[in-house]
Formats: C-alpha cells, structure tokens, sequence
C-alpha cells in the first residue's frame, strides 16, 4: 500500500485543488483498477457533478444594470465537502435549541485500530459493527446514568471514522447532559460539573459490551471474515484473540467542552452532513500527488503538510463512505425522538427555566444565506434590483476543467427552447 511521500509543516498557501478535481483527473483510473461498492461510485459520480451543468441550474439576470450569472445545483450527497451548509447550520440550531441549563461533558470511544481490518472488508462488516459501535457506548452510558445518578440521561452521539490524515479511525464523540431524570419523573438527579462517570469504568464496560456483540456476531455468522483474519472462524483462536483485546485498553476521553457545549456542537456540525476532508485543505493535485494539510495531534496539533499519490488519497477517502441510509447521528435517552419533547419539557420545568425560543430558523436556502453570510442571493451584488430567475436543464457533461480555472464563458449558452 503507497504511503505518504512527504510530510513538512505547513506553508502559508491557499487551496488551488477541490476533491471533485482528484475525481476528475485520477478517479477513471482508480475505477478500472479498483473494486468499488455500489455506493462508493454513486459518491465519486455525484461529487464530481456537484455544481456543475451535468445537474442543471439556473440562470440570473439583472434587467437594471445588466448583471448575470449562471448556478449550478449541488448534488447534497453527504460525503461531499461543498454541500449541506445550511442543513448542517440548520442542524446545529435545533440542537442548541435542545441543550438544557446544566453542565455538559464531551466524551470519545475509539475503537482499537486492530478492527479496522474487519470493519473495511465489506458493506456488511461496516454495517453490523459501526451499529454495534452505537449499541455498546450508548448501553455503557445509559447503565452509568441509571447506577451513578439513578435515573434516565440525555445524550447525542456523531459518528467519525477518520483521522487528520484520512486514514481508518472509528470514534464515536458525545455530548451529554450532567444529570438524569429520575425513573418516575418527579425530580431533575444533578451532575458533577467537573466530573460525570469515571473513565476506567466507562472503558472497561464499552469494552465488554462490545466484545460480548462482536462474538455473538461471529457465532451467528452475520460476519464476513477477510483471510488476514480467517483464524476468527476457529472458536479457540478466536476465543484466544478476543481474551488479548480484552487486556488492550480501549481509549474513552471524557472532558467538559473547554468553551462550552454551543462550541463542541459548532465543532460536530462541520462533519454531520460531510466527510473526512474539506476542500480547504486540498493545497494541489498535479502529476499523480495530492498535498493536502492536517493537524498533527502528537505533536501539539502542529499544522503540517503531507503528499499522496492521487491513487492513495482516493482510497483513503472511500473507504469512509458509509452504506446507504447508515445513520452517523443518533440520540438517546432523553433525547430519543419517540419522548423527546415530553421528557425536555419536564426538565426544564424541574430546572425551573423556560422553554426556548419559539422556531424563527430560515427555511429556504435564500434564508440561509442572508443569516450566515449576510448576502440576499435574490438581490443583484451590483444595483440590489431583483434579479430574474431561468431555469437551465441537467447537461449530460462532466466537470473537466483545471484545477482554480477561471471560466467565465465555459458556461453553457442559455436554453430558450
């Protein structure tokens, strides 16, 4: 498997590549040498499209002043990095929406990187092991509420299987609230505002938990066993193998957010409606390298540089395409969906604080525009007239244009049929 070939500390350089151009110019390859999942294709097909006339558009034009200018639809496939800014803001609003007057703890899960092997070989493996990954942690913090603070706690869990670097990194971050409701409603069980569960503990049962789900998913053959771990098939191998990830410490972090939870939930947000990279990071991707940038974490969170043939970047970055309709964000306890209305209302009423604000969030893509960036895109950037809208039909062309390339007249002719 290539490696990385250079790694330095970041220069002061902007972005001049996108991930649709690496698709473009090297994804072709990649797919006649690679087997891809079905899903794994729709992803590069989708994000190479994005924004460009393969999806349709529309045309704008000022009747004042003379302006104009073409859009092209996004394609709003979760992995890709230019799309979803407004779910993603509309997201983080109703969650803070959400949060309750009391401390809360940013926790981490991190399975160990022995897994990774079985969790990538298929479609099936991510599937039955990230959803084990959900059931074991929320399991552990559940039975932590009920025995520590002897009643029902509310928490928020989001899905990463990267690290910095692209590579295969499966965690789980959590947002909890510090305190339960008690079983029978009648009171508000505060929690520490330094400390919430202990972290050995928490580490020991999550471990267990997970353990316990991954043998019996092997028992029942709802695995697919790839050959570097064919001796998983042999029960007392197997049994032998499990015992030493048992004496492994599995890595649970457990802090409350520095800046406070409105802050961590700005932080989630940027990868519940994307994936592993942003294309600000993306510096180039000429001759067969693409160098990108990232935070070095064992070294003070240094920010560094690293360069990787296009064929390595791409498989980093599929391989954390996750299987369609595979939920990244789930929320437990007082915040499961079937109560969640109910079981809030009544801590805050026991908390004696009021109900938030009554929903004024945009509800258009207009809307969101003018709350983040503060511009009206129904307005001309030129005169402020209103700006006249044609629609453009989907073209059967993909993007194919050089990275940072100026095309102003690349756009395709009006269709006035």
């Amino acid at each position: 498997m290539p490696g990385a070939v250079q790694v330095s500390t970041a220069p002061a350089e902007t972005s001049s590549c996108e991930l649709a151009d690496i698709f473009s110019r090297y994804g072709e390859t990649y797919v006649q040498s690679h087997y891809l999942t079905t899903t794994q294709r729709k992803v590069m097909q989708a994000i190479t499209r994005c924004r460009t006339a393969a999806l349709g558009g529309h045309r704008e034009w000022c009747a004042t002043c003379g302006f104009e200018r073409y859009t092209y639809h996004s394609c709003r496939n979760r992995h890709c990095p230019k799309c979803q800014s407004t779910a993603t803001a509309a997201w983080v609003a109703a969650r803070k929406q959400e949060l309750l007057p009391v401390p809360y703890f940013h926790n981490v899960f991190t399975l160990p990187h022995e897994l990774n092997g079985l969790i990538l070989y298929s479609q099936r493996n991510q599937r039955a092991l990230l959803k084990l990954l959900f059931d074991a942690v929320a399991w552990t913090l559940l039975e932590f509420g009920r025995q520590e603070l002897g009643g029902k706690i509310g928490f928020t869990l989001v899905l990463h299987t990267w690290d910095q670097r692209l590579q295969a990194h499966f965690h789980l971050h959590g947002l909890i609230a510090s305190g339960a409701l008690a079983e029978d409603g009648s009171r508000w069980i505060a929690g520490g505002r330094k400390f919430l569960f202990p972290v050995c503990g928490l580490s020991k049962m999550f471990r267990a938990k997970y353990l316990n789900g991954l043998t019996a998913l092997l028992v029942q053959d709802q695995l697919d066993v790839p050959p570097q771990l064919a001796e998983l098939t042999d029960r007392q191998v197997r049994d032998r193998l499990l015992r030493r990830w048992k004496k492994k410490p599995w890595v649970v972090y457990s802090q409350a957010p520095f800046a406070g939870p409105r802050k961590l939930l700005d932080y989630l947000g940027r990868y519940t409606h994307r994936v592993a990279i942003s294309n600000q990071r993306i510096l180039t991707c000429v001759n067969g390298q693409v160098r990108f940038r990232y935070r070095d974490r064992r070294d003070g969170d240094r920010l560094k540089t690293d360069s990787l043939p296009a064929e390595e970047f791409i498989r980093r970055f599929l391989q954390h395409v996750l299987p369609d309709r595979f939920l990244r964000i789930r929320h437990y306890g007082l915040l499961a969906n079937r109560l969640k209305r109910e079981q809030l209302a009544r801590c805050r009423q026991l908390l004696g604080s009021r109900p938030p604000a009554a929903d004024d969030q945009p509800h258009t893509a207009a809307d969101w525009m003018r709350v983040l960036l503060g511009i009206d895109i129904r307005k001309c950037p030129c005169c402020g007239a209103t700006l006249y809208r044609q629609e453009l039909r989907p073209l059967a062309v993909l993007r194919t244009e050089p990275c940072n390339a100026s095309t102003p007249n690349a756009f395709p002719p009006c269709d006035t049929s």
